[in-house]
């Protein structure tokens, strides 16, 4: 199981990011959320799901907006799970949490705990937040368009660019080097839980 603690950083000096973090959570997961995101405590949210890509997709959005900082724990969790995120327990929430707390202190914002294999999945996914980091609004223009579904000919026309230009500006964008680092993300993701995924014991 993959778990997400978000908390909103500088969140004193600021609004409250929280309700349209839930929802932009819940749109990018919808049928793919174990657990529904809910506020835990102040200025944090946290959401529990089984698919890897899943996770993947609020993790980079939240990372994108550079408003959170976001620990991914991977591990059991307690059975049987109850309805509610805020009352499940189990090894994959301690790991989130002490992966929000380290992502805190990180340049790039997230933290993976969660045995060797999150190790690796971690160390890939700060170097991609690193590479989203640098990208300019016109990279991300573009970036929005692909994922929309658009080719480079259909986003150069939207754009009124070249095709030249949007070749330019994907490869400045690093877009096709994220493209081709996603799925071994997702992969370490998914190994990374299937060596920790023995349920947790019901405690007491």
């Amino acid at each position: 199981m993959f778990v997400v603690t978000a908390d909103q950083r500088r969140s004193r000096a600021g609004a409250d990011l929280v309700p349209a973090g839930l929802s932009a959570v819940a749109s990018l997961a919808g049928p793919r959320l174990t657990l529904a995101p809910e506020r835990t405590a102040g200025d944090e949210l946290q959401v529990a799901l089984a698919d890897p890509r899943a996770l993947l997709d609020v993790a980079l959005h939240l990372t994108r907006l550079q408003a959170w900082s976001v620990g991914i724990g991977i591990g059991g969790v307690e059975e049987p799970m109850p309805a509610d995120v805020r009352a499940a327990r189990g090894p994959a929430f301690v790991n989130a949490r002490e992966g929000v707390d380290r992502a805190k202190k990180s340049p790039t914002r997230v933290a993976v705990v969660g045995g060797e294999e999150g190790a690796d999945a971690e160390a890939l996914l700060r170097l991609m937040v690193e590479l989203r980091d640098r990208r300019t609004t016109e990279g991300w223009e573009l970036h929005d368009l692909l994922t929309e579904g658009l080719t480079q000919r259909e986003a150069a026309g939207r754009l009124g660019i070249t095709e030249g230009a949007v070749s330019l500006r994907a490869r400045n964008a690093g877009l096709r080097t994220e493209e081709a680092a996603v799925p071994v993300l997702e992969r370490l993701l998914r190994r990374a839980d299937d060596a920790l995924a023995t349920p947790a014991p019901p405690h007491g």
